[in-house]
This record gives structure tokens, C-alpha cells and sequence, in this order.
């Protein structure tokens, strides 16, 4: 690609009719970088990229890219390239001629059209593909011709709007190492829309994580994961388990918890004075112990097996706790007494 630009959008806001969609949106996307924008249905991430795709318009509120403020561009005036979760690729024309379609269609000559297009194919790992209609491709390929067709066109910005929905299990966490490959390679910016947690923390250099058309969090996977704001992120990235604790001292960048007897350090982040706090505790951030050995326990109440790890379902005085336990060569069941202790990672303080 020969050019990679930034995003900006400075107090976006879209209403239809007398829904609010979004709500004062301010973001920068660095040049060069892969941010995902994730959230559950409805939460504005759709609307977001189609309003920087110049599909919608907002309401009020500026969007710029690489510096030009494109709020009121149609979208064939933007330097994008979309990337659609159905493909949308011609199926009675080749690999080659989906990916040389909009080069033709921008007026280049075909011969120069078809070589971009071999160019294209190549940069996914297509090569010698390009006579294949897409019936005679995998899912993947396919995919992949999707991005080759938006990367020819050197856009400034390649949107792709969850562009692994269509694919299987075991094929999306391929594709999504491809991709991710792809645009570290080429460097250009991108940004991503998936409900997938999982994918968002795979590919991205940047997590916005939306909730009723705002902004509920944003930063790198790990931070999203390992120091969630709220409950609504520590349960959206990932499953956690949410109970109530007391906050009784500091020491340096720690803080000191209790749970019933049970002390534990926890990173101090923005926990500014003792008192009652939230807990958010991964589930293979818990150590299940013989009911003597620690001052905070409780029983058993479902166990599954499930190959490389157990799952346990364990009431305690806090709640009912969903545990991970790689253990597998021991299962504990119901009924079953147990003390708990908890790992130094996957814990969090949140606020809300």
C-alpha cells in the first residue's frame, strides 16, 4: 500500500429519529495500526464503521482521515476500502478478475488492472490461484480475496466488518493469524469490527470495547483483559467472576483485599483509598485446595471434564464461583469441600 492514514472522530454523535446510536464519539486510530471496535449487538460498533466508510452520516461531529475531514464525503470520495463479512464476491467471475474489478472500474487499464490484481492475490497467499471461480475456493480463500480486492486499491484505511463470521472455528483462528500477519507486514491502518472477543484480542493493537453508543473502554488487549474498568468488561472480555471484597491497605503499587479471612495482593491501578470494592477473578485464576488449607472456601457443586482442563461450579459465602482447573488428572465431586486461594494474575479491582 502506498499510503496509511490516521482516523479521527471528534464528538461524533448519530440519531435516527428519536434513537440515539451514538454518543459524542471521540477517537484517534494511529497510522499503521490494527484497532478493533467490539461490543454486543447494538452497541453502535456497526454504525460507527459505517460512518466512517461514508455509508451513514453523523448527526453532528466531524470524522477525519489522514488529516482531510470527510464527515460530508459520499463514500466513493473516501480513501477506504471495505471488507464485507459476506464476501461479496462476483461468483460467475475469477479470483482474479473480483480482485481487478475495482481497479478497472477507477479507470486503470486493464493490463495494468490484471497485474495489480496478480500483485494483490500474491500479498494473501493466492498466487496461482487467480483463474479459480469462488465456488472452487475454501471459505478462507475466498476471504482472502475479499481482502486482496480492498487492498489493491491502496486505500488509506481498510475497514473489515466482521470478516471471519461466515467461517468455521478452527478456519477463523487461521484467517485471523493471516490477517493480523498481513497488515503487521504492510503496515497499513485498519479497523475491525467483531462481537468475538477472542478475535479482537488476537489481531489488535488497540481494543475499543462500546456499550450503548459510547466508549466503555479502550486500550491494548492485555490491559483490557488484565485490568477491566467495570463489570461489564471484566465479564465481556473474557468470563470473570465478580464478587463483592474490602479493600484494607496499600503497600506501594499493591493493594490488600479480604474476602472473608482470605488476604491477597492485587495491582493497586486506581484504587485510591480502603473500603468496599468489586473483585473481578478469572476462572483459571483460582486455585481449588484441600478444605483445610486456606481461610476462604466452599463446596462443590457441578464438575465437567472437558479434555485439557475441568470446570467447576463452587458456592461460597461470595457466590457461586465458575472455576478453570487445568488439573485434570484429579476431579473433584459435587459435594465436595474445598478451600480457595487465587493466582498473582487474572484479578482486578473495578470500580463499577
Amino acid at each position: 500500500m502506498s499510503s496509511t492514514g490516521s482516523v479521527v472522530f471528534q464528538n461524533v454523535r448519530k440519531v435516527f429519529g428519536s434513537f440515539t446510536a451514538i454518543h459524542d464519539l471521540s477517537l484517534t486510530i494511529e497510522p499503521g495500526t490494527l484497532v478493533t471496535l467490539l461490543g454486543p449487538s447494538g452497541c453502535g460498533k456497526t454504525t460507527t464503521l459505517r460512518m466512517l466508510a461514508g455509508l451513514e452520516h453523523p448527526t453532528s461531529g466531524r470524522i477525519l482521515i489522514g488529516g482531510k475531514d470527510v464527515t460530508k464525503l459520499p463514500a466513493n470520495e473516501r480513501d477506504v476500502s471495505m471488507v464485507f463479512q459476506s464476501y461479496a464476491l462476483f461468483p460467475h467471475m475469477t479470483a482474479a478478475q473480483n480482485v481487478a474489478y475495482g481497479l478497472a472500474s477507477s479507470g486503470l487499464k486493464p493490463k495494468e488492472a490484471v497485474e495489480k490484481a496478480e500483485e494483490g492475490l500474491r500479498l494473501v497467499g493466492l498466487a496461482g490461484l487467480g483463474d479459480r471461480l469462488p465456488s472452487e475456493l475454501s471459505g478462507g480463500q475466498q476471504q482472502r480475496v475479499a481482502v486482496a480486492r480492498a487492498l489493491v486499491l491502496e486505500p488509506q484505511v481498510l475497514l473489515l466488518d466482521e470478516p471471519l463470521s461466515n467461517l468455521d472455528a478452527r478456519l477463523r483462528r487461521r484467517v485471523r493469524t493471516e490477517i493480523r500477519d498481513l497488515q503487521q507486514r504492510l503496515g497499513f491502518t485498519a479497523v475491525y469490527v467483531t462481537h468475538d472477543q477472542d478475535e479482537a484480542l488476537a489481531v489488535s493493537d488497540r481494543i475499543i470495547v462500546m456499550k450503548d453508543g459510547r466508549i466503555a473502554q479502550e486500550g491494548a488487549p492485555r490491559e483490557l483483559y488484565e485490568a477491566p474498568a467495570s463489570s461489564f468488561i471484566a465479564d465481556f472480555m473474557g468470563e470473570a467472576n465478580v464478587m463483592p471484597c474490602d479493600v484494607v491497605g496499600f503497600e506501594g503499587d499493591q493493594a490488600m483485599i479480604r474476602l472473608g479471612a482470605l488476604t491477597h495482593r492485587v495491582p493497586r491501578r486506581n484504587v485510591s483509598q480502603p473500603g468496599a470494592a468489586k473483585l473481578a477473578v478469572r476462572p483459571n485464576a483460582i486455585v481449588l485446595e484441600p478444605a483445610d488449607k486456606a481461610p476462604f472456601g466452599g463446596v462443590v457443586t457441578h464438575s465437567a471434564y472437558l479434555g485439557d482442563h475441568v470446570e467447576y461450579e463452587v458456592e461460597t459465602d461470595a457466590g457461586r464461583l465458575f472455576v478453570i482447573d487445568p488439573a485434570v488428572e484429579r476431579m473433584l465431586p459435587a459435594t465436595t469441600p474445598v478451600a480457595i486461594a487465587f493466582r498473582n494474575r487474572g484479578i482486578a479491582i473495578i470500580t463499577s
